[in-house]
């Protein structure tokens, strides 16, 4: 009985503490928002992926609407065997939003984001890839607008070009939207689903490591403001399991530290 007791006590703690979230999401799980770092913040977070894997980040807010970000990511980073780099040369991110909301228009952004999700794919047999499992966003226009709806909810929209992984000859006009909800001052759920449009054909010869039902990637995720300088965030991905060769929903943890100088 005391252990339920305990347990009971930390959960009340957690639910209860009131660490408010100091800007509105850069990202959601993956797909940009037209929210940006304000002035004279800067932030490092780092994903822990799946077979060990890591993606710091670090962005900078340059004005308050203009944003800049560099991460790099490293696969077996955890666990054992040889840690390999994604590529030999940081992804970068940049974010200009266009105009601010206000009562009558949403606010629009466009942006530039290299950084794909899971593994680096350089190459299988003898067919070049330079992509990631999941594209990169390459070229974006979003759209964002919120509501006071018992806390904040902000519904996202947007479309976006891949620059890179282009290999494949897959090179569609993609769709993304998303929402955020706060459930009080420390904690929001997120929800968006990617149309993965420019990543639903593929040669037949990648099989093995790509492929995909066409479906697109619904994900999820809960973040909590735990401190005044850090966000833990724990996220679900692919839901919908548009990955064929995966029997299960690919599950990360991110944490964010935060600072104004």
């Amino acid at each position: 009985m005391k252990k339920y007791f305990t347990i009971l006590f930390i959960s009340f703690s957690i639910l209860l503490s009131q660490s408010e979230q100091p800007y509105p999401p850069i990202n959601l799980i993956s797909i940009p928002t037209a929210g940006t770092m304000p002035r004279g913040f800067f932030s490092f977070e780092n994903t822990f992926m799946k077979e060990g894997g890591i993606l710091p980040k670090f962005s900078i807010g340059i004005t308050d609407n203009f944003m800049l970000g560099i991460s790099f990511g490293v696969s077996n980073f955890i666990g054992d065997g040889n840690m390999k780099k994604n590529r030999s040369y940081p992804e970068v991110q940049v974010k200009y939003r266009i105009f601010d909301e206000t009562e009558k228009i949403p606010a629009i952004l466009i942006g530039i984001d290299t950084q794909g999700r899971g593994k680096f794919l350089d190459k299988y047999s003898s067919i070049s890839l330079n992509r990631y499992e999941q594209k990169s966003y390459g070229l974006y226009f979003v759209i964002s607008r919120n509501w006071n709806a018992l806390g904040n909810f902000g519904f996202h929209f947007g479309l976006n070009k891949n620059l890179t992984g282009s290999n494949d000859k897959d090179d569609d006009i993609n769709i993304f939207l998303g929402f955020d909800k706060e459930l009080n001052k420390s904690f929001s759920i997120y929800a968006e689903y990617n149309f993965a449009r420019d990543d639903d054909q593929y040669n037949d010869d990648l099989d093995e490591i790509i492929y995909r039902k066409g479906n697109g990637y619904l994900n999820a995720g809960l973040r909590w403001s735990a401190t005044n300088n850090i966000m833990l965030e724990v996220n679900a991905n692919d839901i919908s399991k548009n990955n064929k060769n995966s029997d299960s929903i690919n599950r990360e943890l991110k944490v964010i530290y935060f600072e104004q100088f």
